[in-house]
């Protein structure tokens, strides 16, 4: 019987639950799925052929269907990627002279004569009322006709599948890595984790649930089972019922409460009464959420049941019947009143707030007394914060070395936006006190590891602090990760398959020089240059559309290479039935179609607040080596009509933000690794240790011992200490 999880396991580990089946001879169906799965830039390991080679025929066969759809959509070919001009690359015309096409082909339409003259004489002509303009001018077959096959290269991608356990044991572990995560999940990933939630609701759980939105997830799923929630602040409580109406449980967006059952009902004020009477003062967390308590509590009804007097004040306390001071407010009056030592007391209480306050704190401290006192309350807390929040610390004051102009800031939803920065300095001497404190209390939470390999290609991968640093995809590393781009051709590709009304997006690329000049830009208004070719622009996707850029990296007269996906007009990113972004990247003499799964790169969902959408950029080093720079980023834009000439300067600014700012890597990491651990931070691949081993990297090697740990881009949270 087929798991209904098993492609979970797939997709997020890159291993395939052992099959079972009937033993027998399936060595050429393993065969002949194996050679299905290198078109598209996977293969089986030697393990896991051997043991499909064990199995019947038809096991193979079966296993081969299932795994095969897996992957195809993890790479993006699920979907048929056809292009405006047949030829692409080859063939695109100059932009100006296919406008004039278009409006002849117009002229010669008994349809459209009319509106063309008319709008002729006015001197300004809309290309969507053209009738040759932003459709597909042939089928998907014919495209194909037009292009040979894909050559192979020795640069070609291959992601290995590898062996697992029984499928249970697999799904078992999933959940227990996602909902025990010491950094929060992006929403993909979050949504994976309810569905596991639920089907792992009897089984183990795991000894902590760090981060409050996994816990919400959780709590749903065992409030389903008849199980106890885990709750131990109001804010949980209000988590569980977001969840509950499948609301946003960061409680980033609002939450519509849906009409509870009785059951979640007495839940939720129990919940909420245990709390309160457990710790009165935890009254005060209901005024960040003030208007979503007073929603929920028209759905709760506490006055029904005056059994749970506790949870009746906290509603009272939302609807400004109850006055609680809020801590924050405490803080503030201490700080208005010059009482900086008064308010960093205080702030001992709550550590996580005492370290996002730090900045301010020293600021605003006039005598080094008092820059004393903030240091040694942050060394005493250390301890009680969570290494997340650590790490964001020590990466903070890593980049307060110097004074900025501009500050850019990433909200939680990765939408992101500069201001100018008006702070004032922290002083030398106690900022480098502060890192130094910091590097310590992580050193002193690094596990003792044993032997550590290290792919050397990790070193300059981002540690993924937020869970909206990445995105669910192939090929994806956490916001500010660097890695090498080693190709000729790039190409870009985005995909969209709009919901329920026409909607065009535009796949564009802006190349900026060294000081962040604008060079030129490829998108529908500019289709072709010395640098490369766009395919042409789709303004209507009901049965999907794709566009794609190629670039020649040799020919790039710039430093850096942006490329962007903006919203046109109709649904944005997140109400679209699907939308993803990828690159490619092949030699100068392969030839194939305008995608080849095999020469995919990266693939990432699109899924995020604004009408731009800015995932990655590539930048070219002294030595004239190209990197790519990973920016997950989301620019409000305008409603409709967003185009890249009119986001030139705020992308630019964007930018220069991440690409100056200095990241914590998996280098900085493995560095204070190496004092608790024997670590290999140039390993070649070439041998592979006997024994168990840590090995981090971006893929895991063949013929690890099976008890080793392994860290990949997958799973590169587990890396952050708790």
């Amino acid at each position: 019987m087929v798991h209904p999880l098993e492609h979970l396991i797939v997709r997020h580990t890159r291993r395939l639950p052992s099959p079972t089946g009937p033993a027998g001879d399936g060595s050429v169906a393993a065969r002949q799925f194996d050679a299905a799965l290198m078109s598209v830039g996977f293969k089986l390991s030697a393990e896991l052929l051997e043991h499909l080679s064990r199995l019947s025929e038809g096991t193979v066969v079966d296993t081969a269907v299932r795994t095969l759809g897996t992957v195809r959509e993890i790479v993006g070919d699920h979907v048929r990627h056809n292009v405006y001009f047949v030829g692409f690359p080859a063939n695109v015309p100059d932009t100006f002279d296919f406008w004039m096409r278009c409006v002849a082909e117009a002229l010669a339409d008994d349809s459209a004569r009319e509106s063309t003259l008319k709008q002729l004489s006015t001197g300004v002509v809309d290309l969507l009322t053209l009738p040759s303009y932003g459709n597909y001018r042939h089928t998907y077959a014919e495209m194909l006709a037009a292009h040979d096959e894909l050559i192979a290269a020795a640069g070609d991608r291959v992601t290995v599948l590898h062996l697992g356990g029984p499928v249970d044991d697999e799904v078992a572990a999933l959940y227990l890595a996602l909902a025990g995560s010491s950094t929060p999940l992006g929403d993909e990933t979050l949504a994976d984790l309810a569905v596991l939630a639920g089907a792992c609701a009897d089984g183990p759980q795991p000894e902590s649930i760090p981060v409050r939105e996994n816990r919400a997830v959780v709590n749903r799923a065992r409030l389903e089972a008849g199980a106890e929630p885990l709750l131990d602040t109001v804010t949980d409580v209000l988590r569980l019922a977001c969840a509950l109406s499948d609301g946003d449980v960061t409680l980033q967006e609002p939450t519509r409460f849906k009409a509870l059952s009785r059951p979640a009902r007495r839940a939720l004020l129990a919940g909420l009464d245990a709390v309160v009477a457990a710790s009165p003062a935890k009254l005060a967390d209901v005024h960040g959420h003030r208007e979503a308590f007073k929603r929920l509590g028209e759905r709760l009804h506490p006055h029904e049941y005056p059994r749970w007097p506790h949870a009746a004040e906290v509603f009272a306390v939302a609807r400004g019947e109850q006055r609680v001071p809020s801590f924050d407010s405490r803080v503030e009056e201490l700080l208005g009143r010059g009482d900086l030592t008064g308010a960093v007391e205080l702030l001992r209480s709550a550590p996580g707030k005492l370290f996002r306050a730090l900045d301010r704190l020293l600021r605003e401290a006039g005598t080094e007394d008092e820059r004393e006192a903030v240091v040694a309350a942050a060394q005493q807390v250390a301890p009680q914060v969570s290494g997340r929040v650590v790490l964001s610390a020590r990466e903070h004051f890593h980049n307060r070395a110097g004074a900025e102009e501009r500050r850019v800031f990433v909200n939680r939803l990765g939408r992101a936006w500069v201001t100018s920065d008006d702070r004032g300095p922290v002083p030398g001497p106690v900022r480098e006190r502060l890192v130094a404190a910091l590097d310590a209390e992580v050193v002193r939470r690094l596990p003792e590891a044993g032997q550590v390999l290290v792919d050397p290609a990790m070193l300059d991968v981002a540690l993924p602090l937020s869970g909206r640093a990445t995105s669910a995809g192939l090929g994806v590393l956490p916001r500010g990760s660097r890695s090498a781009v080693e190709g000729e051709l790039l190409r870009f590709f985005v995909y969209w398959k709009q919901t329920a009304r026409t909607t065009d997006y535009d796949l564009s690329a802006l190349v900026l020089d060294a000081s962040y000049e604008t060079v030129l830009w490829l998108s529908y208004t500019a289709l072709r240059d010395v640098e490369g070719e766009h395919s042409g622009d789709i303004t209507d996707a009901p049965d999907g559309a794709s566009e794609f850029i190629n670039l020649r990296l040799g020919a790039v007269r710039g430093t850096y290479i942006v490329p962007q996906v903006n919203i046109y007009s109709g649904e944005g990113f997140e109400e679209v039935e699907e939308s993803f972004f990828g690159f490619m990247l092949r030699d100068a003499e392969q030839r194939g179609r305008p995608f080849e799964p095999r020469t995919v790169r990266m693939k990432s969902e699109l899924r995020g607040p604004g009408r731009v959408a800015l995932p990655l950029a590539f930048v070219r080093d002294g030595d004239g080596r190209w990197h790519a720079r990973w920016l997950h980023l989301y620019l409000k834009g305008h409603p409709s009509a967003n185009r890249v000439e009119g986001n030139r300067v705020s992308v630019a600014t964007l930018l220069r933000g991440i690409v100056e700012r200095e990241h914590l890597t998996v280098g900085y990491l493995t560095g204070l690794l190496a004092e608790r651990a024997e670590a290999v931070t140039s390993w070649d691949g070439q041998k592979v240790p006997d024994g168990p081993v840590t090995f981090i990297g971006l893929e895991r090697p063949e013929g690890l011992h099976r008890d080793s740990r392994v860290v990949t881009p997958g799973n590169l949270r587990d890396l952050i200490p708790e």
